[in-house]
């Protein structure tokens, strides 16, 4: 009886995160938290300066993201990978 809800849970679970991958395919970067500038470097961290040029000019655009803010969710990649390889196999 056990598998049988965690299989249904499972089910459940997927599909539901399907769904978020239909509605909203995109997230959050989790490099810059969505706000599509570049984390503040180690050593700018340490020494707290405010005179550095990236603090004067502002920050570079976060690398992962290209500077949106947003990335693809992982579903919605893997359904995309399935796609394109359907579509090459015809």
């Amino acid at each position: 009886m056990s598998v049988v809800w965690f299989a249904g849970i499972a089910l459940i679970v997927a599909v539901g995160y399907a769904a978020a991958c239909y509605v909203r395919p995109f997230t959050a970067c989790h490099r810059c938290k969505g706000t599509g500038t570049a984390p503040p470097r180690l050593w700018d961290r340490l020494r707290r300066r405010i005179t550095h040029p990236r603090a004067i000019h502002g920050r570079p655009d976060c690398r992962r993201c290209a500077g949106t803010g947003l990335r693809l969710r992982i579903g919605r990649r893997t359904v995309n990978y399935i796609r394109r390889v359907r579509r090459v196999g015809r």
